[in-house]
């Protein structure tokens, strides 16, 4: 939107801004939109026939409201027409062009799935941290969250999603898919993403998550043995690495009272504050950005959009530390 419109200037002259405004105008400021729209380009349609495309920067923006705020392919196209805040993230003029609809954005977002497109930008985001020192290496943070699915069988199929599972966590039985995940030990960014059914353990993918120069790893007491599992005693790099992986809850008091004990508790609070970063990527997912449930049928699609959950995660952390785009 180049030309100032009488609402313009009206917002502009409000109290206070919200916390939606303050945040799409950090991510307006931190995305390279330049970089994604090239990443785009090669797989979108070619205008050579039929009706003409919308634009990829407006789809990707559209796309990206839509993960931020958790919404339908239906609400976020309403939400555009009433939410000021999220039209002048659109960047749309209603004098010139109206929002892309419902389905333009469901067949936008098949091929980002189809094209594993979230992958390549989640790649070039951490490539761009690690080009301004913000991903500091040698350390490895790992953990692992339960995301429900659906479980009735009230629908056209009558069936449940065939690529979900069930498991128990607990006292509680969930039915859904595991999100994997890999921090940076110094600085909390996630690097590494995978995803599973829910009934899959957390050790079986820890060594994907794990970095060709990483010394240490950190996880907790679900990756006790993971030295032992066949894919890391046949690495010669990764059979090297530092492994300090808490004990189970509770361990130390079996011991008894003395230095012993003492110590063992210390060295336990001490590995779970270093562990405690990877945390806070997965609080930004499920509260920042409201991903607690899985959104699609089949682990494809979703770990297309936790990919993008994870990517903008890291996106603002690096804009709330002052980031490369904001310095």
């Amino acid at each position: 939107m180049n030309q100032i419109n009488f609402t313009d200037i009206e917002y502009s002259n409000r109290k206070r801004s919200t916390k939606r405004d303050e945040f799409l105008s950090m991510m307006e400021k931190i995305i390279p939109w330049t970089e994604w729209v090239e990443v785009i380009r090669p797989y979108y349609f070619d205008n050579t026939t039929g009706r003409p495309a919308r634009g990829i920067e407006v789809m990707l923006r559209m796309y990206l409201l839509q993960s931020w705020f958790n919404l339908s392919d239906e609400g976020v196209e309403d939400t555009i027409y009433d939410s000021y805040a999220f039209r002048t993230f659109m960047k749309l003029d209603f004098m010139k062009e109206q929002v892309p609809d419902a389905t333009t954005l469901c067949k936008f977002r098949k091929i980002l799935v189809d094209n594993e497109i979230a992958k390549k930008l989640f790649g070039t985001i951490n490539q761009k941290l690690e080009e301004h020192g913000q991903i500091m290496r040698g350390g490895t943070i790992v953990d692992a969250a339960i995301f429900s699915a659906p479980a009735s069988t009230k629908n056209q199929s009558k069936a449940r999603d065939p690529e979900m599972r069930q498991t128990k966590k607990g006292n509680q039985y969930y039915f859904g898919m595991k999100a994997h995940i890999g921090t940076d030990a110094g600085t909390g960014y996630v690097h590494s993403v995978t995803a599973t059914a829910a009934n899959v353990h957390d050790i079986t993918e820890a060594h994907k998550l794990i970095r060709h120069d990483d010394e240490v790893f950190f996880g907790d007491s679900a990756y006790i043995g993971l030295m032992l599992r066949d894919e890391i005693w046949y690495d010669p790099h990764k059979l090297g690495i530092d492994f300090r992986i808490n004990e189970r809850p509770g361990s130390y008091r079996k011991m008894p009272e003395g230095y012993a004990r003492n110590f063992e508790k210390s060295l336990e609070r001490r590995k779970s504050t270093v562990r405690a970063k990877v945390e806070y990527a997965f609080l930004l997912v499920k509260q920042q950005f409201g991903y607690k449930k899985a959104r699609y049928r089949g682990i494809a699609k979703n770990l297309q959009r936790l990919l993008m959950l994870f990517c903008s995660a890291n996106l603002l952390m690096c804009a709330r530390s002052g980031g490369w785009r904001t310095a």
